[in-house]
């Protein structure tokens, strides 16, 4: 093939695509014809997830014509999709902005006070303060043992590789409590889950105090891993909820400090508890704290639910051929009601077109996927990238496969009446029922927000809601970030079971308060790998995104795995050779250092790949990787490596461990390059929304 572009036939032999036949492929519009070494799909270049970079401040995502409509609510709230037939917002209602007119609020909170984006500066920053310190005390519960591992078998005559079940059943119960309090709080709302999860952290704190014996403790970690389950699947959507789009990073950055730093910092302070009082006065101090924060939980953390589904404000008082006596009514009146008055969105497959003739788009064979809104080329890149969703209905199907076709009395070809009307007396009811009175309610006094529950806020099921989570491991993207995440974790969480044996009985002998001051290095290497894994991260993913005709691929992220795999092995392998040599204990200190920069990078990596995969359904996402994380330590790091390490001695059991942390790693490559068919293919199979 002849170049035309002064190209070298070598260069465009590697960097050039080619049809199948031989001939010169079609000219594409958007991207260069190298995209970075990642595979297209077949079929089409628009597949979700991808994000077309057009300035710094606009972009546009592409596949939305592809993305698979929910049918069901998610923990994190999310913009909604406009059905492509709704008329744009009238110009004489302009989009809400800061007081200094500079950033356009989104979401757009609504006219009432009731709104928690509404609420006062100081009512929302205590919501977050008062759930950032009860998950500070949370996120150091896993490694608060570490450093009195040996008090703790002195006491109940068991070994000390035994005690660090305590540890990992409890990580196991983390696990289990976040399949179960994630869809408890989409369907009855977050307020109640943090009150009854505070109180059972309470008991299961004061029953460790008092356990009698060694099987007395584990019960009780376990049920306290329940307990403390929250703090890590619920705080994130909370600030999603109370704060604007460009309020959120700062936000969430402080409660991943806090959630990040009470991992390394409570061991510390544990340390000098046990040192001067004894490992339960370690579990009386924690209820005590806890008891606080179940205070500043019930004062400061009212419910922040509010349902954000697009609604059309009427334009004239209601009278009597408009008014909506009740949605029950509504449901009844079949066809009577008219499209003009109906705020309920179509089903996700339904087009809205006049009822005298079925919708053409019915019957093409891509049912199920929502149809790509023509407004979403001007909106914010943040806007879009949020703008998958379209509000869950009642009717919605299931997906179909491509060879099946709709029939007439399927839910697809039903007139927009009886959709909008069935809609509103169903699925959306629930939800409606609670915002929409408080929407035209007067404002809330305190003592009105102190209300502990408000009743069922939506309809869905609840083990659907539970069991969405775990459908996710189907998708590639979740899987790898699954392993990944559950990795970082996991091999800080092996370092801190084996903290008391290397430090205190047979290398260093170290006592409990010195054991604990260890933590500063993973603390510090935690700070500096987090700062730097979005920082470099964004400079890699924009100058990748450059050189790929401006279009962004979430495999772009992968690229932090190289040196997540270098600190990681280089560390791991460094502190088990280190500590059984018996070099001075700021070697092995130091490593301990560099695998927790490694592990925050690769933590910070899986999760932003895994978000930026399937922004879509990001609520369950992150209850994934955390189940998976918990669940994988509970059940194998913790019952198999403790054993081991006893066995083999620590430079046995870490080099084999860096090893397999590369093998895992390399896993890295067929993703990079397949992880765009594999979002398509995931796309097409639906396996979510089929559920």
């Amino acid at each position: 093939m002849a170049s035309t572009s002064g190209e070298s036939p070598q260069r465009r032999k590697w960097f050039s695509r080619k049809s199948s036949s031989g001939e010169d492929s079609v000219e594409r519009k958007g991207p260069t014809k190298w995209t970075m070494g990642i595979l297209e799909d077949k079929e089409t270049i628009e597949v979700p997830g991808s994000v077309l970079l057009l300035a710094p401040d606009h972009n546009e995502p592409l596949g939305l014509r592809n993305a698979p409509a929910r049918t069901s609510h998610s923990s994190i709230p999310v913009g909604i999709v406009r059905q492509a037939t709704e008329p744009p917002p009238a110009a004489e209602d302009p989009k809400k902005k800061t007081q200094d007119g500079k950033i356009i609020l989104d979401p757009q909170p609504d006219d009432s006070a009731n709104d928690p984006l509404n609420w006062p500066v100081w009512r929302r920053d205590s919501s977050l303060l008062s759930l950032g310190i009860y998950c500070l005390v949370g996120g150091g519960m896993t490694p608060i043992l570490a450093a009195g591992f040996t008090d703790v078998a002195t006491d109940y005559g068991v070994d000390v590789h035994t005690v660090s079940l305590t540890t990992g059943l409890y990580m196991m119960g983390m696990g289990l409590g976040s399949v179960v309090f994630s869809p408890t709080a989409i369907l009855w709302g977050k307020r109640p889950v943090y009150l009854f999860s505070s109180i059972l952290f309470i008991l299961t704190s004061v029953w460790c105090a008092l356990s009698p014996n060694f099987t007395s403790l584990v019960i009780a970690r376990i049920l306290q891993g329940v307990s403390v389950s929250p703090v890590e699947c619920l705080p994130s959507a909370t600030i999603a909820e109370i704060f604007f789009l460009h309020e959120r990073a700062f936000r969430i950055g402080i409660y991943t400090l806090l959630l990040l730093g009470g991992k390394n910092l409570v061991p510390l302070v544990s340390a000098a508890i046990i040192q001067k009082l004894g490992w339960r006065w370690v579990f009386w101090i924690v209820a005590m704290i806890v008891g606080f924060c179940s205070v500043l939980l019930f004062v400061f953390v009212p419910e922040s639910f509010w349902d954000r589904a697009p609604h059309r404000r009427k334009k004239s008082r209601p009278n009597f051929f408009r008014r909506f006596s009740s949605k029950h009514d509504l449901a009844h009146q079949g066809t009577h009601a008219t499209p003009a008055i109906t705020p309920a969105p179509q089903s996700p497959i339904t087009e809205a077109v006049p009822s005298a003739e079925p919708p053409k788009a019915a019957t093409k064979a891509q049912v199920g996927f929502a149809a790509e809104p023509e407004y979403m080329n001007s909106e914010s890149p943040e806007r879009a990238s949020h703008d998958i969703q379209r509000p869950p209905t009642a009717q919605a199907p299931p997906v179909a496969s491509e060879s099946e076709k709709p029939t007439s009395n399927s839910p697809a070809l039903r007139t927009p009446h009886d959709t909008d009307s069935e809609s509103l007396s169903s699925s959306r009811s629930g939800r409606e029922a609670y915002t929409t009175v408080l929407r035209s309610a007067p404002p809330k006094s305190f003592v009105q927000q102190l209300k502990p529950f408000n009743g069922r806020l939506t309809k869905d099921k609840w083990h659907k809601a539970a069991i969405r989570p775990l459908i996710l491991l189907s998708y590639p993207a979740v899987l790898w970030s699954s392993i990944v995440y559950a990795c970082s974790v996991g091999w800080l969480i092996v370092i801190s079971e084996s903290m008391a044996v290397i430090y205190r009985e047979e290398i260093y002998d170290f006592d409990a308060l010195q054991t604990g001051l260890v933590y500063i290095s993973p603390f510090i290497g935690g700070v500096l790998g987090t700062a730097v894994a979005g920082k470099v991260s964004d400079i890699i993913v924009k100058a990748m995104a450059r050189r790929n005709g401006g279009l962004y691929e979430p495999e772009f992220r992968l690229i932090m795995a190289f040196p997540v795999a270098i600190t990681t092995v280089i560390g791991l392998m460094g502190f088990g050779w280190s500590a059984e040599v018996r070099n001075h204990w700021m070697v092995p200190t130091a490593f301990f250092g560099i695998i927790s920069f490694g592990c925050c990078l690769g933590s910070t990596t899986s999760i932003t790949f895994c978000v930026d995969s399937y922004r879509q359904y990001a609520g369950e996402a992150l209850v994934t990787l955390n189940f998976c994380k918990n669940i994988f330590h509970g059940l194998v790091f913790s019952l198999f490596v403790t054993g081991w390490l006893s066995s083999d001695g620590p430079k046995k059991v870490y080099i084999w461990i860096g090893v397999i942390q590369l093998i895992l790693l390399l896993f890295t490559i067929p993703m990079y390059i397949y992880g765009k068919r594999a979002r398509m293919w995931t796309v097409r199979k639906n396996f979510m929304e089929r559920f």
